[in-house]
């Protein structure tokens, strides 16, 4: 069987020596004759996974002690309905526009009638291939806040400088650079994220939040209201444990492999040489402005659905799993998270050669 590099963009690698560990400890976790998906979220044994899943990722970010750290349910896509719920009722919520998600956050945030969205600034008129630039003074000051998508998961752009909000709270949907590009927490007045990308596995959602931030009004439900979360430590209800645990593991893992700094390098050196190969070719580009470009997502194509097409085909009986682009804009992309191995992308370049010389390039 080929060794094979799964490119997925979410739900993704994970560190394999993870895994393994998980797999040791499935069926008997610290010889307590139950699996931790069998153990209650009351017990002492759940307990000390989860305040060391929150103690390890207050040191790995550098959470300040006044950020309320929750593990919740609902992925990315519920805080979209959360944030503007409980931050901005009878307020205005401002969002730049930088792909997919972002337009699914401000979509959900509309639905609340109560709520004005504006939308200040966009990269929809190129499809999203950078990031836009925002003055402060654009930024009206009485806003509730200021909506970003740190990582375009499918356009493969970046927030590398945050725009200067003034004293208007950043929010920002991390979820697909979280713990891969060292930003700093204080920056921001929440960040969400859901894990399945450089965290763990799917199910679980973080929500890193300023504590002035909570309980600013009534939200009608509890679920939907982080002021319940923060003050039952996310047991409002069953968290999802084996999630928690899991994220504890690779947490773990980052800080044995020397913290975010470290993972910002790793995935920064993996991302400069597949650009370098694209750059290179005259068969492959990228659609993305170069200062904008992720190093977490790399979309890239050959200029033809055809060839485009070939290509995910052979690369899959390659062993190249998922580099299949997103349905909304085609080619390809390869997704290069904490877990993904350096060989994987020097498996990618070289098949890419042998596919450019076999087809001919065209720029």
């Amino acid at each position: 069987m080929n060794t094979v590099y799964n490119f997925s963009a979410g739900p993704a690698v994970l560190p394999k020596s993870v895994l393994e560990k998980a797999q040791s400890e499935l069926v008997n976790y610290e010889n307590s004759g139950m699996s931790v998906m069998e153990l209650s979220h009351r017990s002492s044994l759940f307990e000390t996974i989860i305040q060391g899943a929150e103690t390890l990722l207050r040191e790995l970010m550098n959470i300040p002690d006044n950020y309320k750290v929750l593990f919740l349910q609902g992925g990315a896509s519920l805080q979209f309905t959360m944030v503007p719920l409980n931050l901005a009722q009878n307020r205005k919520a401002l969002y730049i526009n930088t792909g997919s998600w972002s337009k699914k956050a401000i979509s959900e945030a509309k639905k609340l009638g109560n709520i004005e969205v504006e939308v200040i600034a966009s990269s929809e008129d190129k499809n999203f291939s950078y990031i836009p630039e925002v003055r402060k003074e654009d930024i009206p000051q009485d806003a509730a806040y200021l909506h970003i998508t740190t990582n375009n998961t499918i356009e493969g752009t970046t927030f590398y400088e945050l725009p200067d909000a003034g004293n208007v709270p950043i929010i920002a949907d991390m979820s697909s650079n979280i713990l891969s590009v060292d930003y700093n927490v204080a920056d921001f007045g929440l960040i969400y994220a859901g894990a399945q990308k450089n965290i763990g596995p799917a199910g679980l959602t973080v929500v890193i939040i300023k504590d002035e931030l909570i309980g600013q009004v009534d939200v009608l439900s509890s679920m939907l209201d982080y002021s319940v979360h923060a003050k039952n430590g996310s047991m409002y209800n069953t968290p999802p444990t084996y999630g928690v645990y899991m994220a504890k593991l690779v947490f773990e893992w980052i800080k044995e492999h020397g913290g975010v700094q470290k993972m910002e390098e790793l995935n920064k050196a993996k991302a400069a040489m597949l650009y370098n190969e694209i750059d290179h070719s005259t068969l492959f580009s990228s659609p993305v402005t170069p200062k904008d470009r992720s190093i977490n997502n790399i979309p890239f194509v050959t200029g033809s659905d055809e060839l485009d097409k070939k290509f995910n085909q052979e690369a899959v009986k390659e062993g190249f799993e998922n580099i299949k682009g997103h349905r909304s804009v085609g080619g390809m992309r390869a997704s290069l998270y904490n877990a993904f191995p350096k060989e994987g992308v020097e498996a990618l370049i070289q098949f890419m050669k042998k596919f450019e010389a076999e087809n001919g390039g065209n720029k």
